[in-house]
């Protein structure tokens, strides 16, 4: 017998790989951080004997979820100003909250509650841009996820840093404290075209460049966005890129809801790619990116939620729901963005936008060992006939029952193991009582 750590017996095995292998009756085997086999599941006992088996009968094992678009620490701020336009949930609400109250205090409690939720609704990996993101690297670290995560760049002062050179140094630190850590990933995440002047844009991307990491940015999220942007540079949004070097393989923006079919050309042509956040553009109604158009031209898609100020939840098989019957609805066609496709942007699609394919996103030996189980056992997963479309149109986070993350188990029948999910909310609700005395000054 070869031994393992841990080995998942039984159940449909869901892997996500290139060839679309399902597993009816599979087992996955462990070791350390990595997959070391997957297949028949009377195969894998026969040869794996491990510390720890996972009985998954009557339940479905899958890559762990990724979150290609969050803002974690937003969790601090869950509808604190819904039902408004963009201008004046940013103007009025947010902006004015966040300078008042964002700090390391609320930065590391509140994306250590958007961890909590995240594992207990199966996702494992998730991209990140927000102020104070040295607490969010190390709230992901203390959960056990795996992460992309960047400091927000802006022309102007943010809580944490006072100019956006300030900015680019406390970046680049990011990117030196986390170099090699197994789990903490950094990226450069300049807000936007049109909160960012060309210098700090250019000198983003110089940095990027430097360390070779990706380079991720708001990109037309509203209609009145491209007229912003070509009134400040004298071009449209996607000849800014163009001259800033800024399409490449390891460039994606969050949202694209205004992308034309020049933007979705360049980006196919490059390699940049997209992270579709369907549930945040509709609450803000900003509109409906045109997901099927970037798919059809071979544009990579993630899938995000956005931050919990927007959503409002960090719940991505709710994502995954809504991104399908969204793309049918807008485009009147139901065979567009079939549940299998979807899939593959929560999992697959989404670790190679983050440039994590080589890690995690689908179930291989040689991979990191990031994966759920989930209980299918229930009145409403009865019957399954296609579990793409159970996973797609029927699951809800809440099925989730065991996490494993770079080989270590992070949530057991429900219950987190890395994070006391007591005290998270007890220090989140004692925040949320300093900013809403805040809020009646």
């Amino acid at each position: 017998m070869i031994e393992a750590d841990i080995v998942i017996s039984g159940g449909i095995v869901v892997t996500m790989d290139e060839a679309g292998t399902v597993w009816t009756d599979g087992a996955v085997a462990i070791r350390k951080d990595v997959i070391v086999e997957i297949g028949p599941r009377e195969v894998i006992t026969g040869k794996y004997r491990a510390s720890e088996v996972i009985d998954a009968h009557r339940r479905l094992v899958m890559p762990g979820l990724v979150n290609s678009h969050t803002h974690a620490a937003m969790t601090c701020f869950r509808g604190i100003a819904d039902d408004l336009n963009l201008t004046d949930w940013w103007s009025n609400y947010i902006f004015p909250a966040e300078s008042r109250h964002v700090n390391p205090e609320l930065a590391y409690w509140g994306s250590l509650l958007a961890c909590a939720e995240m594992i207990k609704s199966g996702t494992t990996t998730f991209c990140d841009m927000y102020i104070f993101e040295d607490e969010t690297a190390q709230a992901a670290k203390k959960a056990g996820m795996r992460c992309l995560v960047g400091e927000v760049l802006f022309d102007f002062p943010s809580p944490n840093v006072k100019t956006p050179a300030e900015g680019l140094r406390y970046t680049e630190d990011l990117i030196k404290k986390w170099a090699g850590d197994p789990l903490v990933n950094i990226c450069v995440e300049p807000h936007s075209l049109y909160t960012c002047s060309p210098s700090l844009l250019r000198d983003a991307k110089a940095l990027a460049d430097a360390y070779g990491v990706p380079l991720a940015t708001h990109y037309l999220e509203t209609m009145t966005e491209t007229g912003v942007i070509e009134e400040r540079s004298g071009v449209p949004p996607h000849a800014l890129l163009e001259d800033l070097g800024y399409l490449c393989d390891r460039f994606f923006v969050f949202h694209g809801v205004y992308m034309t079919e020049q933007d979705i050309r360049l980006f196919a042509d490059h390699g940049s790619k997209v992270v579709h956040n369907p549930e945040s553009n509709m609450k803000l109604a900003s509109g409906v990116a045109p997901i099927s158009r970037m798919l059809e031209a071979g544009v990579k898609i993630g899938l995000g939620t956005d931050g919990c100020a927007s959503n409002n939840n960090l719940d991505m098989f709710q994502e995954m729901d809504t991104a399908a019957k969204l793309e049918k609805s807008v485009r009147l066609d139901p065979t567009i963005m079939p549940a299998e496709t979807v899939l593959r942007m929560a999992t697959r699609d989404g670790a190679c936008v983050l440039g994590l394919e080589r890690q995690t996103g689908s179930l291989k030996a040689g991979k990191k060992a990031d994966l759920i189980v989930i209980d299918m056992h229930k009145p409403h997963l009865t019957p399954m006939y296609n579990p793409y479309s159970h996973l797609v149109y029927a699951v809800c986070g809440s099925d989730v029952e065991t996490v494993v993350i770079d080989g270590r188990v992070v949530m057991r029948n429900r219950r987190l193991l890395t994070i006391d999910e007591e005290e998270v909310m007890e220090r989140v609700n004692g925040i949320a009582e300093e900013i809403k005395r805040g809020m009646k000054g």
